[in-house]
């Protein structure tokens, strides 16, 4: 690109003298800030010779360069020096600074620039699709529906590719539609009982060999090896029917869930997610029928329903019970609560940066939120249950509280799980009126909680006055954070690695 202070290259005898310089400036006088683009400036050569009526090589012949040099200057792929540039305005009978206006000599040269521009970025090279020439027989039609084909993909790449703003513009969406249901999806706990019944699972906790019989069932076998992709908890081979798992299990994870997850993929029939929206549908799909098959939907019911009856709802209860996770035995209830119990609720997931990582809510409780309406990535008030809990000395007995918000009182019981970002507190909480069901309601806990008005969560006046100038903390970022969606590939996955992985695993009759 040729810019105010880059403009055309000086020949190796030109020394920069102020002398040249001031010529320099005088003759290539572009507005400060403005770029002559190389395609550009071949276009308007072209046009120059062609006004003139000189051929190609009668323009080389004229500044003694070869037509193919004076080829890749008009196509744009070479940009020419000063002194070479001179020469062709003085064989041209026009001046330097006119071939270096910014404007396309005319709306079919920009048409021409603009496709051939296209084909030089990232958009049209991911395509793979060959470059080709703009032949003056092309139609100015032809060249509008390429670019706008063009234009139209790369939109769609742009979307895919989303920022940090759409992903939590689509997050809010997506629970603005769960709340609407109540976090509960009839589909999706047919799908679990369908698949339950064609193991036939009658009772009790889903055992890890029932789930290796859905497995079977559904057309695929388990493998564990010991180098699956790090990016990955597992790889499906589709056409072969296999699920790669890891040989060493977190003790933090449910052995269970990386396969059933696979497998709600299978049964959802899921595809590559076209957008950030799409992503997080599957992945709500998928953890819910996971959970739906581990927490079986009447059996949970019946369960939580006579817990009900005594007023000790427990999720340490609901969690032994069924043999899974607090963190997963806490999704399951907000599924059933409100649709089968009628128990308004809210669920968090809070980072111990006091970063809020999952959240929903259909009981008035108000969370923080950003402009979009997002609340993932916001940060918990401090006096909330959520918060409070990282304080307690007692990490193995449930944690309750009570808050008081402007909007009312609310319950809370909260636990502390670990993970590989650090500790995370996971809650459940309802409304003052419906506490009486839950066990832990006698606690004497209680806070107050006033944002999001400021001074709720601000350092006292005086401390803030004695390091507000005085201090510079590097924040601990969860990586599981909303991140971008790259094009052509999984959040947070290293695609070519998956690729390479089940190439090296793939059977001999199958591999390439």
């Amino acid at each position: 690109m040729i810019t105010a202070d880059r403009r055309p290259r000086l020949d190796a005898h030109e020394h920069r003298t102020p002398a040249t310089a001031g010529r320099a400036a005088l003759e290539v006088d572009a507005e400060p800030g403005t770029e002559v683009d190389a395609l550009t400036l071949g276009r308007r050569i072209r046009e120059g010779r062609t006004a003139r009526g000189l051929t190609l090589g009668e323009l080389a012949a004229a500044i003694e360069r070869a037509p193919s040099q004076v080829s890749a200057i008009e196509n744009g792929k070479r940009e020419p020096r000063l002194s070479m540039l001179r020469t062709i305005a003085l064989a041209l009978g026009t001046t330097a600074d006119e071939l270096l206006k910014t404007d396309a000599p005319s709306e079919r040269a920009a048409l021409e620039i603009a496709v051939e521009r296209a084909q030089r970025g990232p958009v049209f090279a991911a395509l793979g699709l060959p470059s080709f020439r703009v032949a003056k027989g092309m139609s100015d039609q032809t060249l509008t529906t390429i670019l706008a084909l063009h234009q139209e993909i790369d939109r769609l790449h742009r979307e895919r590719a989303a920022t940090p703003e759409e992903a939590r513009r689509a997050n809010a969406q997506l629970r603005a539609e769960m709340r609407a249901r109540d976090n509960f999806y009839p589909e999706l706990e047919a799908k679990a009982a369908e698949l339950l019944e064609a193991v036939g699972h009658t009772g009790g906790p889903v055992s890890h060999q029932l789930v290796a019989d859905m497995a079977g069932h559904l057309g695929y076998s388990l493998h564990y090896v010991g180098d699956l992709p790090h990016s990955t908890r597992s790889v499906t081979d589709k056409r072969n029917g296999r699920v790669y798992l890891p040989t060493a299990q977190s003790p933090s994870r449910d052995s269970r869930s990386p396969i059933l997850q696979a497998l709600a993929s299978h049964l959802l029939g899921h595809h590559e997610p076209r957008d950030y929206a799409e992503f997080l549908r599957q992945r709500i799909e998928t953890n819910y029928l996971t959970a739906a098959i581990l927490l079986p939907e009447q059996a949970t019911v019946r369960f939580l329903t006579e817990a009900k009856n005594l007023r000790r709802i427990s999720m340490e209860d609901l969690r032994d019970a069924f043999a899974v996770s607090y963190e997963t035995a806490a999704h399951r209830f907000t599924n059933v609560a409100t649709a089968r119990l009628d128990i308004p609720v809210h669920f968090t997931k809070v980072h111990e940066s006091g970063t809020i990582i999952k959240a929903y809510e259909n009981d008035r409780v108000r969370f923080p939120s950003d402009a979009l309406g997002a609340i993932e990535g916001t940060t918990m008030c401090r006096n909330w249950t959520a918060r409070t809990v990282f304080d307690v000395e007692d990490r193995f007995s449930p944690w309750y509280q009570y808050t008081d918000t402007s909007s009312g009182t609310f319950w809370c019981t909260s636990r502390i799980e670990k993970a590989k970002e650090g500790e995370y507190s996971v809650s459940v909480g309802v409304p003052f009126e419906h506490v009486k069901w839950f066990r832990g309601r006698e606690t004497p806990h209680r806070a107050v909680s006033r944002c999001p008005d400021p001074s709720c969560c601000q350092a006292p006046a005086g401390l803030a006055e004695r390091w507000a100038d005085a201090s510079w903390p590097a924040a601990r970022t969860p990586t599981s954070l909303l991140a971008a969606l790259p094009t052509g590939t999984f959040p947070g996955v290293d695609q070519t690695e998956v690729f390479q992985f089940l190439e090296a695993h793939a059977p001999a009759s199958q591999a390439g």
